[in-house]
């Protein structure tokens, strides 16, 4: 892929801020870009076509045993665009959340800022607003029903309402609410196919989630994570730390290191080449 260097500066903020960044970061922005250029890409082919897959040929596609890894595996895992796996600098002796944005959340960090960003300039809730900070980390070690797994991830350290709404957004996406300004994204007909209608259990936890006190909560997660995919709109992890400080519960042993039921989750993304 050729990659347009004038748009690849501009898109994270310049030259200069380009000079400022680590090796680390260089080459996670650049893989961002490139993923952002190959799905605009993919998306315009499919409009000018005047179609996108059934669910039929994507399943049709999974069957392909020669693919490099399986749609389920998180980025941590997988190579990028360039080829190459992402280079991962050594965490700290005591982790915090704030180490885990610098060193190990690509993509997710970026689009999980802009997300927190948003809900933050439109006055939500701090629950919410570090629920969008947080929704989307977890597609480093697994993408599948991710927002279990992420809720599963951040549950020992955050308030009840931050954990729901994260749980159930991944759900939510499938399902457009007027009252709120949601619809269901153009890029899932992509990705899951144009024919694609959620499964059972989307449809059934989707039911109960409506109904229950949290909704509005799970529901303002999938409002601010559909606007916040624009690559050159950089966004500091500063804003936030101060509500990080007064809602998440940060353990003196460090992540992955205070024995709580989803140490071991830190702990796969502290080190995700340990054998076993």
């Amino acid at each position: 892929m050729e990659i347009d260097r004038r748009k690849f500066f501009k898109s994270v903020g310049g030259a200069t801020a380009v000079a400022l960044m680590t090796s680390e970061q260089k080459a996670d922005a650049l893989e961002h870009f490139m993923e952002d250029e190959l799905e605009k890409y993919a998306l315009e082919q499919a409009r000018q076509a005047g179609q996108y897959p059934t669910v039929a040929e994507l399943a049709e596609q999974d069957e392909d045993l020669a693919r490099g890894n399986r749609r389920g595996a998180g980025r941590l895992f997988v190579r990028g665009p360039n080829g190459q796996l992402r280079p991962l600098q050594p965490m700290p002796e005591k982790p915090t959340l704030i180490d885990f944005f610098k060193y190990r959340f690509g993509f997710a960090s970026t689009h999980c800022l802009q997300s927190a960003s948003r809900a933050l300039k439109t006055g939500m809730d701090e629950k919410v607003i570090l629920a969008c900070l947080l929704h989307d980390v977890i597609l480093e070690v697994v993408t599948p029903d991710h927002g279990w797994w992420g809720a599963q991830l951040i549950e020992p350290y955050v308030p009840e309402e931050t954990t729901f709404a994260i749980r159930y957004h991944s759900t939510l996406r499938f399902f457009p609410d007027s009252d709120y300004g949601y619809e269901y994204p153009e890029g899932y007909l992509r990705t899951f196919g144009e024919d694609y209608v959620p499964e059972p259990y989307l449809q059934r936890t989707a039911e109960k989630v409506r109904n229950h006190k949290f909704y509005e909560h799970s529901r303002l997660v999938t409002v601010n994570d559909l606007y916040a995919f624009d690559r050159s709109k950089t966004v500091s992890i500063e804003p936030f730390i101060d509500i990080v400080g007064r809602h998440f519960k940060q353990p003196k042993e460090g992540l992955g290191w205070d024995d709580s039921p989803s140490s071991h989750m830190w702990r796969t993304l502290i080190n995700p080449d340990r054998r076993l």
